[in-house]
């Protein structure tokens, strides 16, 4: 059985026992979207939580390191929001 979960508001299917990112990676999404430059900024790159590159937003939550958090029915991420000064 699989799921759905949202993506700035476009559905994402994921697999029994998949991690966010792996569901994000196997729908062709790579970037998620850090709008604040922060490095390593906005992709997976080590797959174990040590980098934070992977960090989502999370509606109604806080924010989760998205290789390391499974996929749940109904979820809705996106990227965090811009910090910092110099942001409109």
């Amino acid at each position: 059985m699989s799921g759905h979960f949202f993506w700035s508001g476009m559905p994402v299917a994921f697999l029994p026992g998949e991690t966010i990112a792996a569901a994000l990676l196997r729908a062709g999404i790579a970037d998620l979207g850090r709008p604040d430059g922060h490095l390593p900024g906005g992709r997976v790159f080590c797959g174990i939580g040590a980098c934070q590159g992977c960090v989502v937003a999370v509606e109604d939550a806080a924010p989760v390191e998205s290789c390391l958090t499974p996929a749940q029915e109904g979820l809705r991420l996106g990227p965090l929001p811009a910090t910092g000064a110099g942001h409109d």
